[in-house]
């Protein structure tokens, strides 16, 4: 059993510290924890630990939904349209009254944390494929981040 915990947390924070994106995943898939390829896990779900300063570029998955849940710290999850302009923006805060979102299939999405050491907990149906399962609205677009 792997614990998910304040120790994991800061290990991974500390990789966050030092990375040039100011983020770092951790893969939580089954495949990940056991090595063992008879039994693949197609899924994704991961740890994502961020600090204030890094930039998430707006994207879409294409071939599924994406729950986001805030484990520590604070963030704003914002949608947009096509075009760049924003649509929605919720606030997720560890212990508070709403601390997580399913984001449906093709909608423009970025996460945008408060504080630095933000965990956020991801998870979709299909694992990272940037050239299928993701789209990345061209930054020259976007008029609200």
């Amino acid at each position: 059993m792997k614990q998910l915990d304040i120790r994991l947390f800061d290990q991974v924070e500390e990789e966050a510290k030092l990375s040039p994106r100011h983020r770092m995943n951790y893969d939580l898939r089954t495949q990940a924890m056991d090595d063992d390829p008879s039994w693949p896990d197609m899924s994704q779900r991961m740890l994502n630990v961020m600090m204030k300063d890094t930039v998430i570029p707006i994207h879409r998955h294409t071939e599924t939904s994406e729950t986001v849940i805030v484990l520590r710290g604070s963030g704003d999850e914002v949608t947009y349209d096509s075009l760049g302009s924003e649509t929605g923006r919720v606030t997720l805060r560890y212990g508070s009254g709403c601390c997580a979102v399913q984001v449906p299939r093709n909608v423009y999405h970025t996460f945008i944390p408060h504080e630095d050491g933000t965990v956020i907990f991801e998870a979709k149906d299909r694992a990272y494929d940037p050239e299928r399962t993701e789209e990345f609205l061209p930054t020259s677009w976007a008029t609200s981040l």
